[in-house]
């Protein structure tokens, strides 16, 4: 046996970048850009793109795709908005008069405006350097070309598909070719996928004369005011039945679909142990992982032993009262004032972690600042798929890093869009129908998105890009 310390696993080692994404073919399509010159953006848009199409069952263009990128040029950590928003007609009285207590997991009610696509395109335009026609090729090849069909995808289909066949025919137009559930190593393509990613392509192509940026957004117009997103509001004119046991039809408008646009917002950061850790802001929940910190920060997790029963039960206590927080105060900023400032306080941290006792285990919700509430009683929800999300994250040699977690938008959440090969996502099921409730349901606003994508710093330079991939760990 030979002693070099090779392995059927070797150290991916490179002098312009490293990419990481939850789909191998994915990771190929990212390390392309970086063959072409491409930074870490450029590959991680790429990877992405591939994503969309590769893990269907955990996300699509339908969903959306919550960013952190590092600009090494700007030396500064910017988030950008992937989540989309509820359409004007959402409203807390619409549902009750609909007689619906819990916004539905499938179906068209849960739609939001689909980020993912915008928010690709933007982080390219922004941060990146090649064109929408070189990261969207990977995804277009394996689109027209097909790829294996791999276990995890397979055991999803064969979930679904009974619902493809009796009341989905476009998903099983793509899905069950053939009228089969297809095997693993069956090679499964998607041409209606291609073709719509061909037609920005010559959105862009048309444009091109007005520069890269212009020429982009051109694409970002055309989806959201275009072709796009007629089709989808036509198509989700159709009701369709949803977990609440009635059909359905959308409530996005063409109105709707104009109004969102990707934007940058200030990260939220606190600094842990020389590291300062980057989330995006409280629309999504990656502030419960800085107030956690902040718990720690007054515990010797060291001196407790790594993974010994003191260890993990003052983790886990951390972690139920800065969780217990986001229930009572985390929303849409723009609609709901979150006091983070107080949140990720050190003053704020300390006076909470008196409540964790150091041999007992709350069974309590206990938010800061306010009275008590109790946990939401979830026996009885209607059953629906349960998903996961994908991930994928990059570095290059100038030092960019973005970390980017993309879901929703899979295929068990709503019928495929003819013509357009994906369907829409479901991520308005996070809205709560209590005016009370800073997630509650409203025109325009953002459901608080559980992807939480990070980076760290040290000294003010890159250190660590990573996020919660999720899916199934033998894809």
């Amino acid at each position: 046996m030979a002693s070099d310390g090779f392995t059927t696993r070797p150290v991916y080692m490179g002098t312009h970048g490293v990419l990481a994404a939850g789909h191998y073919l994915a990771a190929h399509a990212g390390q392309l850009m970086f063959d072409r010159g491409g930074n870490a953006i450029d590959a991680v848009v790429a990877a992405g793109f591939a994503l969309n199409l590769l893990k269907p069952h955990l996300n699509g263009p339908g969903g959306e795709v919550p960013l952190l990128v590092y600009s090494a040029k700007e030396e500064k950590v910017f988030s950008i908005s992937g989540q989309g928003f509820a359409g004007k007609a959402e409203t807390v009285e619409w549902f009750h008069d609909a007689g619906i207590d819990i916004v539905p997991g499938d179906g068209f009610l849960p739609a939001t405006v689909p980020a993912m696509f915008g928010s690709w395109a933007f982080a390219l335009l922004r941060f990146g350097t090649l064109t929408l026609k070189d990261v969207l090729q990977p995804a277009i090849d394996l689109a027209e070309s097909g790829f294996p069909v791999y276990p995890g995808l397979r055991r999803a289909i064969v979930g679904l598909a009974e619902r493809f066949r009796t009341e989905w025919p476009s998903s099983a137009a793509v899905y069950l070719p053939g009228d089969r559930v297809p095997a693993v190593g069956d090679v499964l393509k998607n041409p209606d996928f291609a073709a719509t990613l061909k037609k920005a392509v010559e959105v862009e192509a048309r444009e091109k004369k007005r520069g890269r940026e212009d020429a982009i957004q051109a694409v970002i117009d055309w989806w959201y005011k275009g072709e796009v997103a007629s089709t989808i509001v036509d198509f989700m004119k159709t009701p369709i039945r949803d977990a609440s046991g009635k059909k359905h039809a959308g409530l996005l408008t063409l109105e709707d679909f104009a109004a969102w646009k990707p934007n940058l917002e200030p990260p939220v950061t606190v600094d842990y142990h020389g590291l300062s850790v980057y989330k995006c802001g409280p629309w999504t929940q990656g502030p419960v992982f800085l107030q956690q910190l902040r718990l720690l920060d007054g515990f010797d997790l060291v001196k407790l032993g790594h993974n010994t029963a003191t260890y993990i039960h003052t983790v886990i206590e951390a972690a139920k009262l800065a969780f217990a927080d986001r229930e009572k105060y985390y929303g849409d900023p723009d609609f709901v004032d979150v006091p983070l400032k107080l949140l990720l306080s050190k003053d704020y941290a300390a006076e909470r972690r008196e409540l964790i006792d150091p041999k007992k285990a709350s069974l309590e919700m206990r938010p800061g600042a306010g009275p008590k509430s109790t946990p939401e009683d979830v026996k009885g929800k209607p059953e629906t798929f349960r998903g996961d999300t994908t991930h994928t994250c990059a570095v290059d040699a100038a030092g960019n890093m973005v970390a980017a977690t993309c879901s929703g938008g899979w295929i068990p959440s709503s019928p495929v869009v003819p013509g357009l090969g994906f369907p829409m996502g479901t991520r308005g099921q996070i809205f709560r129908l209590d005016p009370h409730e800073a997630s509650v349901v409203g025109p325009r606003r953002r459901p608080r998105t559980t992807l939480t994508p990070s980076l760290m710093l040290r000294d003010g330079k890159p250190y660590m890009v990573f996020g919660t991939p999720g899916g199934d760990q033998q894809d």
